[in-house]
């Protein structure tokens, strides 16, 4: 998680310093949600979320104008302006109330205002904090977008990942990252992206650092992809009982919190491992629409067995 002051916030949205000097913007921002300070401004301040930022948009405005008389503004804004609430913004170009305006003064406390909506600013705020404030975590593997899915490649050391993710961009398919990949969980969706000093960089052995954007041009790479897919390389075991047909139950890797679903694919010599995983990403895409193939197949059989059952029966 990076960390967010008033300052980033203000820069990016563009809004009017009403009050709060250079020191007042280093106030931090933590908290994703806003804070509409209904119950505030009525009088009433338990279990209020004091480190989201206050947003006083019309209905706010109106309140405080035809309804509060001074005591109760003070009472109201001496609470909001508190040392854990990082600034209040009002919106749709309504004017800063005079008694906000001078408590944020004498406290150095920071006040903005926005031409924009309500409405629109709140889901700005969320988004842009969403993704600045999203939690994190650096994954080992190699990322590759392939037929618009975010497909996660891992294993152990020298099972040849980066050879196959370099046949899979030679098929057409992109770079996202090469061994490590930055994890970020952003609107409930895991996002992968590469470390900014090795972007559109791959490791090779035997032949070096490879700059991938020169070598098969601008579209072989990718800044970020959402990771749908995990695939677990491991080596081949004739001992091992792989899953032949696939009506085994799915097994599912939790990473941040949410759920991804992992195929674990044998390597040996031989084996068309670009191939065979560009047939998982479609068999994949088949089933999140609905599609099982291995269930079709299961049903298949058993619709045999059934007519066979019943020929004997009659026999």
């Amino acid at each position: 998680m990076s960390k967010v002051v008033v300052k980033d916030i203000v820069e990016k949205f563009m809004w009017n310093v009403i009050t709060g000097n250079a020191q007042a913007l280093q106030r931090p921002l933590t908290q994703v949600d806003t804070n509409r300070p209904g119950l505030e401004l009525a009088g009433y301040f338990p279990g209020t979320q004091v480190k989201r930022l206050v947003v006083l948009g019309d209905k706010e405005i109106g309140y405080i104008h035809s309804e509060m008389d001074e005591i109760s503004q003070r009472r109201a804004f001496e609470y909001l302006t508190g040392p854990k609430t990082p600034a209040i913004l009002i919106t749709n170009g309504n004017a800063c109330p005079e008694v906000l305006k001078e408590i944020a003064n004498r406290k150095n406390f920071p006040v903005f205002s926005s031409e924009e909506k309500t409405s629109h600013v709140i889901v700005n705020i969320t988004n842009y904090l969403d993704e600045r404030l999203a939690k994190s975590m650096i994954l080992h593997g190699e990322l590759v977008r392939v037929h618009g899915v975010g497909v996660l490649i891992t294993g152990k050391s020298g099972m040849g990942k980066s050879e196959i993710v370099l046949e899979l961009i030679q098929r057409g398919h992109q770079l996202v990252a090469d061994d490590r990949v930055d994890c970020f969980r952003i609107h409930n969706q895991l996002i992968g992206r590469p470390t900014p000093m090795i972007e559109g960089f791959m490791e090779l052995r035997g032949v070096g650092i490879i700059d991938v954007e020169k070598m098969y041009g601008i579209a072989s790479i990718t800044k970020q992809t959402n990771i749908d897919l995990m695939i677990t390389l491991e080596s081949f075991r004739s001992t091992s009982d792989y899953d032949r047909v696939g009506i085994e139950e799915k097994t599912y890797q939790e990473i941040l919190g949410i759920k991804i679903l992992e195929m674990r694919i044998p390597v040996s010599a031989g084996r068309p491992m670009a191939t065979i995983i560009e047939t998982a990403v479609m068999n994949y895409l088949l089933l999140i629409q609905g599609t099982d193939s291995a269930k079709e197949f299961e049903e298949r059989v058993l619709k045999e067995i059934a007519k066979n059952r019943d020929e004997e029966e009659e026999a």
